[in-house]
């Protein structure tokens, strides 16, 4: 029986894990030369982008066979403008690689990496690359590691030579391995650590016990190595292979699985990448997808030693490209939703926007087909069209994104584009409650419809809840259906245009005209509540009682840690106010200094920039992004409308009566 397991390989930028995927595809045959970042000629940096900039911008699936094992491998983008391109992918793992390198030691998107595997529960190897650069350490490492990452970890062996081309590492004799298993293991086994207290505890079930907390994320065995020289990496693998727990794979059961990726093939047809789950997906079956759509899959590759085969099929536990789906994006369920904590964010969304505008105005029309088919890759490039000034705005995670879709859309669309500013992307949160109604066939109501709402704000990250003070069979499901819809859809641009969350909006009064008709005529619309009325009502009422309730504007905030020389402590912290940094702990540690607070979003870009000035390019910074924080007094930033602004009462009629043609 041939076993799969999807492994994941994560770090951040520039730890090597694209050097790393080189180097396990050639040890394990499936390549002859190990390619290069630097040259340009890596298996999975396809992209012409990624290759003349050395970094992976979208995830990508190589495969390769350990004995019975088949692995398929998704090498994935270390930068944290391209962190979305991770959140798709750690739902269709098994296991993952988080690399981290034996220089610059655990860094700020490590950090975030390793808060959510943890938080999935995904099993997690750690492999420490770069033993052969020189700064390279070991038991500093693993310190930090301990510290910044997770206790739990047990490592496998020693490196030795380190910071040259001989540096190796020698794993563990079953006797040195011992006491480093014991502790943590013990802390999740009662029955080990009694064992141990009473008659000592065996190699073989110490290893066991490894094997099994390993595969429930509770320990996390730690390699060292070099995907430059290949030192260590045989050693991983067979901790891959030992260690990590392969796919469950119920051939037979209900069809169930998860697209992660969708991009376009030569001729412009759409590719979904799908982990199955469950059951067997095979060529010419027809599937339910959004929105009561319907495709039919017309071909199917799976991957095999490091290529994709066409096959007649596609089963549980495997990865899957497949044509003929022309309506499906990413995130979609074949077949069965998994019940699983596989779904929705585990990452912050954008909080930086920008307005995107073409070089020639003939190429609007292009621009906007580009950035649409650009965003079902990437459901996270948020598309807000401004119809009234003609423009279009893009949310982002940072400015490196920005230069790439600024290449991407130049090289693979052939348009030219201008980004104004980077903007911080704000929310708005009620200050308090507010309520209004506007009843049926009383002015200044000219909707057929009762609405009545009241908002009321709600814990920090719960959303947005839609309740109901009135009877469901008061009036037809649609009308309920269309008053929800639309009120999720006016909370996008609050009382200063940013969308609303935290907040309970509850329907307190309903009421419509039922179906009616003159005397031996048909259905008379003007006689007769439609779903038109309770959609064109919703915003007044929502906004109105918005504005009784107030809002509040609040801007995306980092957690930074910033590390440089004590002696320049002095010209640091003035740089942080500028950027209105607001430190929280000053420490020394030995002849650096190390500041840890918060910091605007926006100004993280700036200050990254600014810093080898004042540190003689000594300083290192890590943003993470952390909470929203209430926007100044006096500095309450409006963003420009882009519906029919209900806020308006007299304009937002006329603009409704033009677009419907009332």
């Amino acid at each position: 029986m041939v076993h799969m397991l999807n492994l994941g390989i994560l770090a951040h930028v520039d730890a090597g894990k694209t050097s790393l995927t080189e180097r396990l595809l050639h040890t394990v045959g499936v390549i002859d030369e190990v390619g290069s970042v630097d040259d340009g000629n890596t298996r999975t940096d396809f992209l012409a982008l990624e290759r003349q900039r050395g970094i992976t911008i979208k995830s990508a699936v190589v495969s390769f066979a350990v004995d019975d094992l088949t692995v398929n491998l998704i090498d994935t983008p270390g930068h944290p403008d391209f962190i979305a391109e991770v959140e798709r992918v750690l739902g269709v793992l098994d296991g993952v690689v988080l690399v981290v390198s034996a220089v610059e030691g655990v860094q700020a998107q490590t950090r975030v990496l390793m808060r959510t595997l943890q938080r999935l529960r995904i099993p997690t190897l750690i492999f420490v690359n770069k033993i052969d650069r020189r700064g390279a350490r070991h038991e500093e490492i693993l310190e930090r590691i301990s510290e910044r990452l997770t206790p739990a970890i047990v490592p496998m062996g020693e490196p030795g030579e380190l910071g040259t081309r001989a540096a190796y590492f020698a794993p563990h004799s079953a006797d040195r391995l011992r006491p480093h298993l014991l502790d943590p293991l013990a802390g999740h086994d009662e029955e080990l650590l009694a064992a141990y207290v009473e008659d000592g505890v065996s190699y073989e079930r110490l290893r066991a016990a490894l094997v099994e907390q390993t595969g429930r994320a509770l320990v996390h065995p730690v390699f060292f190595g070099s995907a430059a020289t290949g030192a260590g990496v045989t050693e991983l693998i067979a901790g891959i292979r030992e260690l990590l727990p392969a796919a469950e794979a119920d051939t037979d059961g209900p069809l169930s699985g998860t697209v992660f990726k969708v991009e376009r093939g030569a001729a412009g047809e759409k590719i979904a990448y799908a982990r199955m789950f469950s059951g067997t997906l095979r060529t010419r079956d027809r599937i339910a997808l959004r929105d009561g759509k319907e495709g039919k899959v017309t071909a199917i590759s799976v991957f095999d030693q490091g290529e994709a085969v066409g096959e007649a099929s596609v089963t549980a536990g495997r990865i899957g490209k497949l044509w003929g789906l022309g309506a499906i994006r990413i995130g979609d369920t074949i077949g069965e939703p998994r019940p699983s904590p596989a779904g929705g964010h585990h990452f912050a969304p954008p909080t930086l926007e920008t307005v995107v505008s073409p070089g020639r105005p003939a190429d609007r029309g292009a621009l906007h087909a580009a950035l649409t088919q650009l965003a079902e890759q990437d459901p996270l490039i948020g598309l807000r069209r401004d119809e009234l000034r003609g423009e279009i705005s893009v949310s982002l995670y940072g400015e490196v994104q920005k230069e790439v879709l600024q290449a991407t859309l130049a090289d693979e669309y052939g348009v030219d584009v201008l980004f104004r500013g980077t903007t911080p992307l704000c929310v708005e949160r009620p200050l308090g409650t507010g309520a209004s109604v506007e009843f049926n066939k009383k002015d200044p109501n000219p909707f057929l419809a009762t609405v009545g709402l009241r908002v009321d704000p709600a814990p920090i990250g719960s959303g947005v809840e839609f309740r109901l003070e009135v009877e469901l069979g008061s009036m037809p499901y649609a009308f309920f259906k269309a008053v929800e819809d639309t009120v999720r859809e006016t909370l996008g641009q609050g009382l200063h245009g940013w969308q609303v969350t935290d907040c309970v909006v509850t329907m307190t009064h309903s009421g419509y005209s039922p179906r009616q008709s003159h005397a031996h005529q048909g259905f008379d619309k003007s006689m007769s509540s439609t779903g038109a009325d309770f959609r064109g009502l919703t915003p007044l009422v929502l906004t109105a009682a918005l504005r009784a309730a107030g809002s509040q504007v609040y801007e995306p905030m980092h957690r930074f840690r910033l590390e440089a020389p004590a002696d320049t402590l002095g010209a640091v912290l003035p740089l942080l106010a500028r950027q209105r940094a607001v430190p929280g702990t000053t420490r020394i540690q030995g002849s650096s200094c190390v500041l840890e607070g918060v910091l605007p979003v926006v100004r993280a870009h700036d200050l990254e920039q600014q810093l080898p000035g004042p540190t003689r390019g000594e300083g290192e910074l890590e943003c993470a992004f952390d909470h929203y924080a209430p926007v100044a007094r006096g500095a309450v930033p409006d963003r420009p409308r882009t519906d029919l602004n209900p806020l308006d009462r007299k304009e937002y009629l006329l603009n409704l009566t033009r677009r419907v043609g009332w």
